[in-house]
């Protein structure tokens, strides 16, 4: 019994996680369109303004990335509580439950 709690609390710190790295990936996508509108603003040199560009398309990059991980995890924590009902009385089984519910896997940019 002590292993399957262990797994829940696991996937269930995974699925936290990925949650916050999702929505700091949004932060940083808008972030660096302001910086990049800042540049233009202060007339800066074109080339400085091309690579705030290669970095905001790395950060897009990430975005897919970590919405894949986040579905895994949000899946295997899924499946892992449908099959673990038997500690539906644990704290650590109802801490699962409550982040499945916290942490939306569709794709929504803030």
């Amino acid at each position: 019994m002590a292993e399957r709690v262990r797994q829940i609390k696991i996937k269930t710190g995974v699925l936290k996680r990925l949650g916050k790295e999702r929505e700091f990936n949004f932060k940083e996508v808008a972030q660096q369109e302001k910086r990049i509108q800042k540049y233009k603003d202060e007339g800066r040199d074109e080339y400085d303004v091309r690579k705030q560009y290669e970095v905001l398309d790395e950060c897009k990059m990430m975005i897919p990335n970590t919405q894949q991980r986040l579905e895994a995890a949000h899946a295997e924590l899924q499946t892992l509580i449908d099959t673990e009902t038997d500690l539906s009385d644990t704290a650590e089984y109802k801490a699962a439950v409550e982040m499945i519910k916290n942490v939306p896997i569709q794709l929504v940019e803030q």
